[in-house]
């Protein structure tokens, strides 16, 4: 077979049919073919709404859904689900809402929640123009779009402003249309889409209509998309204790040694973009784990977190910690467009489960605990980096993949787990071990 020839109408082919197609290539297809029907739901109703989730799904693909109790945010308790696969996340989000949640928990508000599109357009005309009608482009836009937007305006949310703005010192000829959308719970992308298509169809029209051009062919869109970048739908969370609450994280430093260490170690994030990579990605550890569970996007939170924490034109640290009046407190704040219905987030059975898990929240109360979540697997990040360092508990978390990969029986695994536990674990380590024990060595 070549295959490096162009596939041609897989997409028409039926589920069965796309499933042989790549067993096809593989070594052992009718294994391969096991695998695949193992992992399918044993209802087939809600198989086909899975299947209906993306394209050409030939099964599911399973990552552990865990639960991290004790979040203590704004006087509220939540057990928090974590769809995440790497090993100590939800152990160390748990973890650290325990120890936060005797000191008084996480407190989080939302501080905005607008998120925005644009329209790109090529311009040739009287740009004076263009700027002063602006109040009154804004006003047909609205009234135009109200079949689109009526739905979401009965629910407190719709078109909050538009704006126009010169790209032409980077781009000749191009001007931006910049609209802000209030959502309410929804994500909104659906929603946002659908009214920039609009602007699009009606922005030359009424240009044309009000003699702002004196020919259509002067306006050219060039498309009309919503922005993944919204730093004015934010969350701001923190945690704060007194110094000597601090005491208790490390027998050999005392909770003054903690707060200063730990406050270098932001510090070095808010200078190092390496470092900030890193450290921000441990705050989404938690922000991900959660989105995933609820339904929600987290490649667009990504993107948009991402961005503004180079907002400075240096990528830092989503973080910040603050040493004063004999108090530690450590801060998170981060864009974060979330939702609790539409999408998925109410039709997938588990991430349906995971909003009554956190009893019901609207999409405010979602975003800071997220937020939250993020923190938490921060802190106990740095928390380890400053004190035992990071690798002595990930692979201890760690120990059982290698396990599992190594094939090893109960009896194994509980030798294994005895033996390491209080040493060092290493892949190498543990291979040796389980070869001494098969061996009869050990």
């Amino acid at each position: 077979m070549n295959n490096t020839a162009i596939i041609k109408g897989f997409s028409r082919l039926k589920k069965e049919q796309k499933m042989e197609f790549v067993a096809s290539r593989l070594e052992n297809p009718e294994k391969f073919l096991e695998e695949l029907r193992s992992f399918w739901h044993s209802d087939p109703n809600l198989q086909k709404k899975l299947d209906e989730f993306s394209e050409n799904t030939i099964t599911n693909y399973y990552l552990p859904y865990g639960i991290a109790p004790n979040f203590l945010i704004n006087n509220k308790q939540y057990i928090v689900p974590m769809v995440v696969e790497e090993s100590s996340v939800v152990a160390a989000a748990a973890k650290s809402a325990k120890f936060w949640a005797e000191r008084g928990g996480f407190h989080a508000t939302v501080i905005s929640m607008v998120k925005l599109g644009h329209v790109y357009f090529t311009f040739k005309g009287d740009s004076d123009l263009l700027f002063s009608s602006q109040s009154e482009i804004q006003e047909y836009l609205v009234e135009n779009t109200a079949h689109i937007t009526e739905r979401m305006r009965k629910r407190g949310g719709g078109i909050i402003g538009i704006e126009f703005s010169d790209m032409t010192d980077e781009l000749e000829d191009m001007f931006r249309l910049k609209a802000a959308f209030n959502t309410v719970d929804s994500m909104g992308a659906n929603f946002i889409n659908s009214c920039l298509e609009e602007f699009s169809n009606l922005l030359p029209q009424y240009l044309f209509e009000k003699k702002i051009i004196t020919a259509k062919e002067q306006v050219q869109i060039v498309m009309a998309i919503l922005s993944n970048y919204t730093p004015d739908c934010r969350v701001k969370c923190f945690v704060e204790c007194g110094i000597s609450a601090l005491d208790e994280l490390q027998d050999s430093m005392t909770g003054q040694a903690f707060a200063e260490k730990f406050e270098q170690a932001v510090k070095i994030a808010n200078t190092d973009p390496h470092r900030a990579t890193t450290h921000n990605k441990g705050i989404f550890n938690g922000i991900d784990a959660v989105a995933l569970a609820t339904g929600n996007d987290f490649r667009a939170i990504e993107a948009c977190a991402h961005t503004y924490a180079s907002r400075d034109g240096k990528y830092k640290s989503l973080t910040d910690v603050r040493i004063y009046r004999n108090k530690f407190r450590y801060i998170l704040e981060i864009p974060l467009a979330m939702g609790t219905v539409g999408g998925v987030t109410r039709i997938h059975p588990l991430a349906r489960r995971s909003l009554e898990i956190l009893d019901n929240p609207g999409v405010k109360e979602l975003m800071e605990i997220a937020a939250s979540t993020g923190l938490a697997n921060n802190f106990s990040a740095v928390s380890s980096l400053i004190t035992t360092g990071i690798q002595k508990g990930h692979m201890k978390m760690h120990l059982k993949n290698i396990l599992n990969y190594l094939n090893t029986s109960q009896e194994e695994k509980d030798r294994l787990m005895n033996h390491f536990i209080d040493k060092t674990v290493s892949f190498a380590d543990v291979k040796q071990y389980l070869e001494n024990i098969r061996s009869g060595i050990s």
